[in-house]
């Protein structure tokens, strides 16, 4: 009986549904915007016409939930060994992989970034199996100068997507940027001026604000709803799978970057909530699934995924680590997947919305890179790692014809995103640059 009505503070046990529900809608709420915008942007990239737009959306809905749940309820648990961190974690498809993306979805097409995703799954894989040995070559410093250029170069994408999109006749226009600044207003404001529910939400009703000023200036198209269904199942090998060496680089990378990244978000959870450190085991299987997860969702036509750390601070908050709250979260996405006029009222939102509400994360992001150089030192070293590093990054990203003399794959992994790079040259100069230097 106890385990039945089990307190929602407590890892297992079966919360009461009027106390579980509220609380997973709020993780819901949090993370369903970041959840889609990655599918929304790509799938511009890569030309998708409605229905593959749909599905794509749908699909990233779909296989976050099912990572969520894969990472909660682990499938596979021995005495020294478990498939899944079994803690409080919610799984959503990833900003860090947009740049990479766009990229090869632009040079490609979306079966290119779902083939690299798999290869990306075994690096995850192998980095769980020896996460103990490898993880000394990722210092804070080295994460964080990654995190802060792949904040960086999210930045002309937001811009962009405030003017209206690239491929819009009207790029540019007073419209697109009165209502992007407005849905920045909105989302700000509330950041800063507001508590409880409508902080957590500042992105949702941001958005929706802006949704309705675009309205007032005719921006809205709501053909492609109409002709969506109510319920469709996900089309798994739907964009095909193909494998292209330099994307499988490029996101296999990422994917060792992001394994590592993990280990922060995990430990953060259980210092925030539990007071502990997460254990070998927890940090193992969590990685591990990682893998499995993105192998799996790639199959299904789902993004790459990672641990999303806006859910990790609500946890944190709320210090409410109970699982089934967090599956029931993730309940409520699998059937918001399975519905393609709710994925279809996603791609009505205009890109100027979608910019103004997002310039706002991709700066988090970089932030956060920030403070995770900063718990290092700042010495000569230091800033000569970071500075090198995001310099040969972007510099090399915004002059790109530089490489023309190159072949395409060097151009794909060093030239079309500044994150493989800037990742290579701070792992490289860690290990060349002596320590120590006072200077």
């Amino acid at each position: 009986m106890s385990k039945a009505s089990a307190s929602i503070f407590e890892l297992d046990g079966i919360p009461r549904l009027s106390q579980a529900l509220p609380l997973a809608l709020q993780h819901v709420v949090a993370m369903i915007v970041g959840c889609v915008t990655p599918a929304i942007i790509v799938s511009g990239v890569a030309g998708l016409d409605s229905p593959d737009r749909v599905v794509l959306i749908q699909a990233a809905l779909f296989v976050s939930a099912v990572s969520t749940l894969l990472q909660l309820f682990p499938i596979v648990q021995g005495k020294n060994f478990q498939l899944g961190a079994k803690l409080p974690v919610i799984m959503g498809i990833s900003f860090a992989y947009v740049p990479s993306m766009q990229a090869i979805a632009g040079a490609y097409d979306v079966g290119t970034i779902l083939g690299a995703q798999i290869v990306g799954g075994l690096v995850a894989i192998l980095v769980g199996l020896t996460v103990k040995k490898i993880r000394v070559l990722f210092p804070p410093i080295i994460t964080g100068t990654v995190v802060f250029t792949i904040g960086l170069s999210l930045y002309p994408t937001a811009v962009n997507y405030m003017a209206g999109g690239t491929s819009t006749p009207a790029y540019g226009s007073w419209q697109n940027w009165l209502v992007a600044f407005f849905t920045l207003a909105v989302v700000t404001g509330l950041n800063h001026f507001s508590k409880g529910f409508f902080k957590l939400a500042s992105i949702l009703i941001g958005i929706i604000a802006g949704y309705l000023l675009a309205a007032c200036f005719g921006m809205i198209d709501f053909s492609g709803i109409a002709s969506s269904g109510l319920f469709q199942l996900p089309k798994p090998l739907h964009f095909g799978v193909h494998f292209e060496p330099s994307a499988c680089v490029a996101i296999g990378v990422l994917f060792a970057i992001n394994s590592i990244q993990a280990i922060g978000d995990l430990s953060a959870t259980t210092m925030g909530s539990m007071d502990r450190e997460p254990t070998s085991r927890e940090l193992q299987g969590g990685i591990l699934m990682y893998g499995v997860e993105n192998i799996i969702g790639a199959l299904l036509g789902g993004l790459p995924t990672a641990t999303y750390s806006q859910n990790v601070g609500i946890v944190t908050t709320t210090r409410v680590i109970n699982r089934c709250v967090l599956g029931l979260a993730a309940v409520v996405l699998i059937f918001a997947g399975l519905i393609p006029k709710f994925s279809a009222l996603l791609t009505t939102i205009p890109q100027c919305v979608l910019g103004g509400a997002t310039i706002s994360v991709f700066a988090s992001i970089a932030m956060t890179g920030i403070k995770l150089i900063m718990q290092q030192e700042m010495n000569y070293r230091s800033t000569s790692i970071v500075g090198l590093s995001v310099a040969l990054g972007m510099g090399v990203t915004q002059a790109s014809a530089s490489l023309s003399a190159f072949p395409a794959w060097v151009t794909t992994i060093f030239g079309s995103s500044p994150v493989v790079l800037a990742t290579l040259c701070a792992i490289l100069l860690n290990v060349i640059l002596p320590k120590g230097e006072k200077r």
